[in-house]
């Protein structure tokens, strides 16, 4: 009886373990929009020429083991108002962000939907900024201030869809 009932104890347990594995969901397309071309700052502006192809990029990078013909489409709107009013902001790359607005649809699966905005702060891009960075000195025009908000924006697109 007893060993039945741990038999039964560690089925469950490992049905569980392994239902998160399961639930990972698949990524068909991802697309990412934004009207660079509005960002009066020509430093910047050059600077984030590439951000639709970087940002599309980095988040499928992170899903490359999810892609599937079956899967959702995620479309990232980058608020690209916002973008500029960071990028030429007064008040420092501390106070900075990049925000835009993330849909998930899918053609098969009438659960897998979702819409939502998405800010990612300077704060928040601190743990992709390589060791030995200096913070301090950085601007919003500089590559490791790009390459950090990039990596972040789409490792939080990519955590959602988990």
């Amino acid at each position: 009886m007893f060993r039945n009932i741990m038999a039964a104890l560690v089925s469950t347990t490992l049905l569980t373990a392994a239902v998160p594995a399961f639930a990972a969901t698949m990524v068909k397309e991802v697309s990412v929009n934004a009207d660079i071309d509005a960002i009066q700052n020509a430093i910047a502006g050059s600077h984030w020429a590439t951000l639709v192809d970087d940002l599309q990029n980095a988040i499928l990078a992170r899903l490359a083991d999810r892609v599937s013909d079956d899967g959702v489409k995620v479309k990232v709107d980058i608020d690209t108002v916002e973008l500029a009013n960071s990028l030429q902001s007064a008040v420092g790359v501390a106070d900075s962000k990049l925000t835009g607005h993330v849909s998930v649809t899918s053609d098969n699966d009438n659960t897998k939907f979702d819409a939502y905005d998405l800010t990612v702060s300077f704060e928040q891009a601190g743990p992709f900024f390589l060791p030995g960075t200096d913070l301090t000195a950085l601007t919003t025009d500089s590559k490791e201030y790009y390459d950090a908000m990039i990596a972040a924006f789409a490792d939080h697109v990519a955590t959602s869809l988990d």
